[in-house]
């Protein structure tokens, strides 16, 4: 699997990505680098004149005062955010109080405050709730929304119709694979998200991070394939070693890893075990998790 590792835009920037779906698309990455987030957030900005902005990123003044200097003399109108994990959704306030822009989304967070995780917004709220498959219009074009739970429970991605062009949120990324942290996150639910997008025929993928990908199809049915052969290897070592907590397993399935990303790939082995607990492959009692002879 190879993911873009280079990202060429400063933080602050606009790329102008053209107009390969019929209206004119522009990229703004906010500089907010990290194990999580790569080299920033993503934002892009929809149309001209009347703009629709996907993802206005953390709560940042300066990511805020780029976005709104990429738009010279037009209105913002509609603020659509992917998900509601901080990186992504917090910037709203400050926009909509420079523009009074309409909010869409799933919703709020969906995992009680406590459960879900240092990362969640629970202060964002749409105006505009989306379903699977609602559409939202501007002029010359539709974005339909796509629920790819699975990382955040309320997970938006949008496709643009016409165009081949998914605006994917971290539901897939150029850069890495996801995080999918229980109980907000859902590994059965993930996965049956990633089979749906690497059904889909793209010409384009414009991740919430990482730099925007040409034909992402091979790399949506690697992301996909890799989640199976994780969910080996984490069966494998539970025979293994089991019984066992998540945590002990790590290093087993993942071998080497930076420092940073050992409670992620926790956090993510656990939600393989949820999901092979739910397909009748193993059972966890008390934080220990062992195999379902068979």
């Amino acid at each position: 699997m190879t993911f873009l590792r280079d990202d060429p835009l400063p933080p602050g920037a606009v790329q102008e990505l053209g107009r390969p779906g019929g209206p004119r698309i522009r990229r703004v990455r906010c500089d907010n680098p990290g194990p999580f987030t790569f080299l920033g957030t993503n934002s892009y900005l929809l149309g001209e004149g009347e703009v629709t902005l996907i993802d206005p990123g953390p709560g940042d003044a300066a990511h805020t005062a780029a976005l709104l200097a990429a738009m010279p003399g037009e209105r913002l109108s509609r603020i659509l955010v992917t998900h509601t994990h901080r990186d992504h959704s917090e910037g709203v306030p400050a926009l909509l109080a420079a523009t009074g822009a309409a909010t869409f989304g799933f919703g709020p967070h969906l995992t009680p405050l406590g459960d879900s995780g240092a990362g969640a917004d629970h202060a964002y709220d749409p105006v505009h709730r989306l379903a699977d498959g609602d559409v939202v219009e501007g002029e010359g074009w539709r974005l339909a929304a796509l629920h790819t739970p699975g990382h955040c429970a309320n997970h938006l991605s949008f496709a643009l119709e016409g165009s081949g062009i998914l605006f994917s949120g971290d539901h897939a990324m150029s850069c890495s694979t996801s995080v999918v942290t229980p109980p907000d996150g859902d590994m059965t639910a993930y996965m049956a998200g990633l089979a749906r997008v690497a059904a889909g025929q793209w010409s384009w993928l414009l991740p919430g991070h990482g730099a925007p990908l040409r034909d992402p199809g091979p790399l949506l049915n690697a992301l996909l394939d890799h989640r199976w052969e994780r969910e080996a290897l984490v069966l494998g070592a539970l025979r293994r070693h089991g019984p066992a907590t998540a945590a002990a397993l790590v290093a087993g399935v993942y071998g080497a890893l930076d420092p940073r990303l050992v409670q992620a790939a926790g956090h993510s082995l656990r939600a393989h075990l949820v999901k092979l607990e739910r397909d009748g492959l193993a059972v966890g009692e008390g934080g220990l998790w062992h195999a379902v002879p068979g």
